[in-house]
């Protein structure tokens, strides 16, 4: 039911039920509200910017990863219980009446919520944006003055609600909206894509992700100001905790251990454009069904997941099994000359020789980056070597520790590629000149490729061992 300026008070939050958790990652875990030494019970909500299940059946988000982050920090053992709440209205429930140690679901910080719990450091920014399908609205809203008599559909609860307040009070024209409950902001922008709903209002990174797998939708203009995301603590909880968490957020961003992770969850999601991301969508249906057999025979050969061998392949040809280049680069894996006879292919052009032969190289090159350097970051790395020749990512690594950054970061070395186009840096770079920012833009596209498969494409748990293919006496 659409609600005209209906107000939510945070008092009654604190006196709504909860009755909705998932078990955490750790079986050991004790009951959820029962108290337990060394043991954080953290509250999220299930999406692609905070918990989920990645594309090898893991748990994964920015909010988990910095969740069990902080648990380590912690030290003494100490475990993370998270758990899933289907809003954020619930989620902040339950820390308000003290049935979670903290609420890690990409809260934005705001005044009314600031009356009711306490947050940490910031560690991330947001900037609210209204979303509409290209397909069904015709003539968009362009600016906050548009707003008055649209259907806007929001979470309940949500910081959107309070912006929409807020608007109502300083904008021409009455404001609608509906707030709906037990849903969250990623079910709304699914909504909106499915021509459910016809607007709602979102925060950008979440519509940035969102729009990969669906390119009709469109963020028509920001609405307010941009806010701050933290996570969100009782107002009489631990004072400690909160401390611990402060001096937690404070260490990971001197570190770079913050930027890295903001990187892996957002760093490609602007990569595609729509048209990129439709005519992938469309080609996944019509041309990757003839190479599938063969991608996930290179997963049972190389222990590559078998979608990120299609994504590189669709980045380097878009699946064009003729696909050649003006430097003679072929096949659907567009592979040199010498690339091919070091692989032993005797014809580019044929998917049963070059797809195999792509993805044991892609393999040997991940091999070739040291030990040392965590996934998925070794493997962008080596995607890139892929790309432009693994000496010139050797040399940005070198330039990424003469600048004091981290020669073992993606989020670093796509920086540093890029800088050994500029003469200040390439003419004390031991391999010269590079052109590096294709390397980059084709990591970040394979990244999202390899997003959207993960989403609509099931994994392949045939025979997966990994294993080291002999590297050859030829340096790479």
């Amino acid at each position: 039911m659409r609600n005209l300026l209906l107000i939510f008070g945070w008092l009654l939050l604190a006196l709504t039920a909860c009755k909705q958790e998932e078990p955490a990652p750790q079986a050991s875990a004790p009951a959820v509200g029962k108290p337990a030494e060394n043991v954080l019970t953290v509250v999220t909500i299930n999406s692609p910017s905070t918990y989920y299940v990645n594309n090898d059946k893991a748990f994964a988000g920015l909010e988990y990863d910095l969740a069990v982050l902080f648990g380590e920090f912690l030290g003494n053992g100490t475990q993370v219980r998270f758990v899933v709440e289907t809003s954020v209205e619930k989620a902040l429930t339950r820390v308000v009446n003290k049935k979670a140690d903290f609420a890690a679901a990409d809260l934005s910080v705001t005044e009314d919520r600031k009356k009711f719990v306490h947050f940490s450091a910031p560690y991330h920014d947001a900037q609210q944006q209204l979303v509409y399908n290209r397909e069904t609205i015709k003539k968009p809203p362009k600016s906050l003055k548009d707003l008055a008599g649209l259907e806007i559909v929001v979470p309940a609860g949500s910081s959107f609600v309070e912006r929409l307040k807020q608007l109502s009070k300083n904008e021409s024209g009455i404001l609608i909206w509906e707030e709906r409950k037990s849903i969250h902001s990623g079910q709304l922008l699914e909504a909106v894509a499915n021509e459910e709903i016809p607007y709602t209002i979102a925060d950008s990174h979440l519509v940035s992700i969102l729009q990969n797998y669906h390119p009709n939708l469109v963020a028509a203009f920001p609405v307010g100001e941009p806010e701050k995301i933290a996570w969100a603590f009782p107002k009489n909880g631990d004072p400690e905790l909160l401390k611990k968490a402060d001096e937690f957020f404070a260490k990971i961003k001197k570190n770079g251990t913050l930027r890295n992770l903001v990187d892996r969850y957002h760093g490609s999601s602007k990569r595609l454009n729509p048209l990129d991301v439709k005519t992938f969508l469309v080609r996944s249906q019509t041309l990757l069904p003839k190479y599938k057999r063969l991608f996930k025979q290179a997963q049972e050969i190389t222990g590559l997941d078998w979608r990120l061998i299609a994504a590189m392949s669709y980045q380097e040809s878009h699946w064009d099994t003729y696909n050649t280049s003006p430097t003679n680069v072929r096949g659907l894996m567009m592979l040199t000359e010498s690339t091919a006879d070091r692989m032993g292919v005797t014809d580019r052009l044929d998917p049963a020789q070059s797809i195999p032969a792509g993805a044991k190289y892609i393999r040997l090159l991940i091999d070739a980056v040291p030990d040392r350097v965590p996934e998925p970051d070794r493997t962008y790395m080596a995607l890139a070597s892929y790309n432009i020749g693994y000496a010139h990512l050797e040399d940005a690594r070198v330039l990424a520790q003469r600048l004091k950054l981290n020669p073992d970061s993606w989020a670093d070395i796509k920086k540093t590629l890029v800088m050994l186009n500029d003469p200040n840096y390439y003419t004390n770079a031991k391999y010269g000149y590079c052109g590096c920012g294709q390397p980059v833009i084709f990591v970040e596209s394979i990244r999202s490729y390899y997003n959207i498969l993960g989403r609509f494409e099931a994994p392949h748990d045939g025979a997966q061992e990994s294993f080291k293919i002999a590297m050859a006496e030829t340096p790479i």
